[in-house]
């Protein structure tokens, strides 16, 4: 379970719309607690009802809802302000525990790195005019200047004296100073020159009314610090990282303090640079001090004695002149990506392709998905997979190579997985010769996101010579929401990184969504979620339910071991290596899948979907769809002309249905009508959308863009 669920749940307000309600509960079981915590969430809303919840909570069912993970609660969650991100790859970067694959911005060995002699502090040191020009370098004459020179001496623990800033001065400028300073110096701008704590002052302009985060003015610099490295090998790494300072002060004691260009224009990015600072600076050998984040931070203030000794400014504008050309630089020093090679090169000389590891499906080191509605026998087929590989046999006719492969279980219990698989040798009559290559990783109730699990299957197994992990099911261990593109396209790379690291296939299995098989004909449309299940593995195969009506007779004819639930299925497929696979016909006897060797499943039917299916009506039922799309895309979003004839052809209504609906023009160009007949035309056009609700899918996406539009147009109606 994730704790930043719990902090999330805290930002929703408990009486959200009741579909949004709903997927918080759903969520929060998903992600593995109880209902007690809905519950009490939930009563601290007006709408409670009490045992509302446990009767809703036991309702859930993943197998035939529709699944909702904890990204859908931290997406609704950011609604009400919450602003940390919901599953990002913090637990995980690709510099983290293993070797880094992408860029990783370290190019510094600090430990080849030759201590620099810092610059003494000059013979004629004059502290009014170093505060002075540091005061000129770093802020305009009306910025609002923040220090403290009085600091508050406190004892510590074990005897030692530490000085804290308390009660600064925040609204004096810059100009104002400066002009004490010249005019008589220390005295004549109050500030005390000498003190055993020293002297502080904030890095950053403030609005003169404050002097917290809240206050301030412009987010132009950050603070780098650190006290574990010597003087010299700080000074020195502070100019090998070329580093965007704006100033290098002496502190007077063990440390220099860079005051670094961050030039962010809001309070979000300048977080994210100075994080991203942060990390570049303790990647190449800088141990710096990790406190130092916000943007009101105090430096120290030159010319200042502090317990004898000065602070002072050792150099201006080193490095980089500011963040952005720094950063251009940082990206191209060592981006760690494998190099550009021209077709010349290796014309003559070709890479050897990966291994097949599934016959004309997919190679050693590739990504399959297999998709499939509920009790379709997916976790099923892919033990089928592992026992094929393990022992170098066919899987639904496809020949596998033979090798390791680590099967990681997340929903089965231990018992009921060893079981299973056993059961599945002896139905598939194979020889368990070699279960050695298979290895069993039970994961049930300690499913973690996969940003989180890939560096333990990489640390875990990368010299163990697997070459395939099957994950089942993925939805456990989805990083983020799966209905977001952005997510799942991170999600996603979390398999690339494993099958790199390991040199492994990498194989899993996802739900259609709700429908799916009615929809969409491509098997790749069919998984729920994102469309990035689509484009992202190399393989796709998909499970498909038939009508077995008066055929399983016939089977059980033939298999007189057979259970008395047999079901039937097509394999299809997508592959991107191979030529498309022949389409198979399989038969689901339990536990195993059988090939129709037989060919009785032939001629049968798509089951559950009608006309509407992926059956012979599919192609143009699809025309059908496309056209209805097209006609309400030419209405939502302003084309010249629209036929209303699309909306005949696509849902094949007469003429007088949609009159009645529309109105008497059926081929209109919206130019030429006034707006109160485009508001009619438009509520009636909503109207008739809502009807063809069945087979209109944007509809949803657009209802939101077009109920803005008609109240635009209503109040333009009223104004003519």
């Amino acid at each position: 379970m994730d704790d930043r669920l719990l902090e999330a749940l805290s930002y929703i307000d408990p009486d959200v719309e009741y579909p949004d309600w709903v997927k918080v509960g759903m969520a929060l079981k998903h992600e593995g607690y109880q209902c007690e915590t809905w519950d009490n969430w939930s009563a601290k809303g007006d709408k409670y009802q009490a045992g509302e919840c446990g009767n809703k909570w036991d309702s859930f069912d993943e197998d035939t809802d529709t699944i909702v993970t904890g990204g859908t609660l931290f997406t609704i969650a950011q609604r009400y302000g919450y602003e940390t991100k919901r599953y990002t790859s913090d637990a995980f970067g690709w510099d983290d525990e293993v070797e880094e694959v992408g860029r990783n911005y370290k190019f510094i060995d600090s430990t080849f790195v030759t201590e620099e002699k810092v610059p003494k502090i000059p013979k004629n040191y004059d502290p009014v005019k170093d505060l002075t020009a540091y005061l000129d370098e770093l802020f305009n004459d009306d910025d609002y200047v923040g220090y403290c020179d009085r600091l508050t001496e406190i004892k510590k623990p074990d005897g030692k004296i530490k000085y804290e800033p308390r009660n600064g001065i925040y609204r004096r400028t810059a100009g104002e100073l400066k002009e004490k300073l010249k005019k008589g110096g220390f005295e004549s701008a109050s500030i005390q020159p000498e003190y055993a704590g020293g002297a502080m002052i904030r890095i950053n302009p403030l609005d003169g009314s404050g002097e917290s985060d809240s206050n301030i003015k412009e987010y132009r610099y950050c603070l780098i610090e650190s006290d574990k490295d010597s003087l010299g090998k700080q000074y020195a790494l502070y100019k090998e990282m070329k580093l965007p300072i704006k100033a290098l002060v002496h502190s007077g004691n063990k440390s220099i303090h860079a005051i670094v260009h961050v030039d962010a224009e809001s309070k979000e990015q300048y977080t994210k640079r100075v994080l991203f600072l942060h990390e570049f600076c303790n990647k190449n050998g800088l141990t710096i001090d990790g406190a130092n984040k916000n943007a009101s931070r105090y430096s120290r203030m030159p010319g200042i004695k502090r317990d004898g000794q000065y602070q002072y400014v050792i150099d201006y504008n080193v490095g980089f002149p500011n963040y952005k050309q720094w950063k251009e630089w940082a990206d191209g020093q060592n981006d760690n990506l494998p190099k550009d090679v021209s077709l010349a090169e290796i014309w003559n000389n070709m890479p050897p392709l990966k291994p097949e590891l599934i016959e004309g499906i997919l190679r050693v080191g590739h990504k399959l998905l297999l998709s499939g509605p509920s009790k379709a026998g997916k976790s099923f087929a892919l033990m089928e997979l592992a026992i094929a590989i393990a022992e170098g046999d066919k899987w639904l006719d496809h020949q596998c190579k033979q090798g390791k492969v680590l099967y990681v279980n997340l929903e089965l219990d231990e018992a009921s997985c060893f079981h299973r698989f056993k059961d599945i040798y002896e139905k598939l009559n194979v020889r368990p010769d070699h279960t050695s290559n298979i290895t069993i990783w039970n994961l049930r109730g300690r499913s973690v996101p996969m940003d989180k699990l890939t560096p333990f299957l990489i640390s875990r197994f990368k010299k163990k010579g697997y070459i395939a992990i099957i994950i089942d099911p993925i939805y456990k261990v989805i990083t983020g929401d799966e209905n977001s593109a952005t997510e799942m396209s991170e999600f996603c790379s979390y398999f690339d990184r494993a099958a790199i690291e390991i040199d492994c296939a990498m194989i899993y299995c996802h739900h259609h969504s709700k429908g799916a098989d009615g929809k969409y004909a491509n098997a790749v449309d069919r998984s729920s979620g994102s469309g990035v299940f689509a484009r992202d593995p190399d393989a796709i195969l998909d499970l498909t339910e038939l009508r077995a009506d008066g055929l399983v007779d016939k089977y059980k004819e033939q298999n007189e071991n057979a259970v008395d639930t047999i079901t039937a299925w097509e394999l299809s497929g997508t592959l991107r290596e191979f030529p498309p696979i022949q389409i198979n016909r399989i038969w689901f006897d339990y536990p195993v899948h059988k090939a129709d060797v037989w060919n009785y499943l032939a001629d049968a039917k798509y089951n559950g979907s009608g006309t509407r299916g992926i059956g012979k009506d599919q192609t143009s039922k699809e025309d059908r769809t496309k056209q209805l799309d097209e006609a309400f895309e030419d209405i939502a979003f302003g084309a010249d002309a629209v036929d209303m004839q699309k909306l005949l052809d696509a849902l094949e209504w007469s003429d007088q249905t949609l009159k009645k609906l529309i109105g008497p023009k059926s081929h209109f160009e919206p130019a030429t009508l006034s707006t109160g007949e485009k508001l009619v035309i438009r509520r009636n056009l909503n109207s008739f959308m809502y009807m063809a609700h069945e087979y209109f899918r944007p509809q949803h996406k657009n209802q939101k863009w077009m109920t803005k539009q008609d109240d635009a147009l209503e109040r333009a109606s009223k104004n003519e």
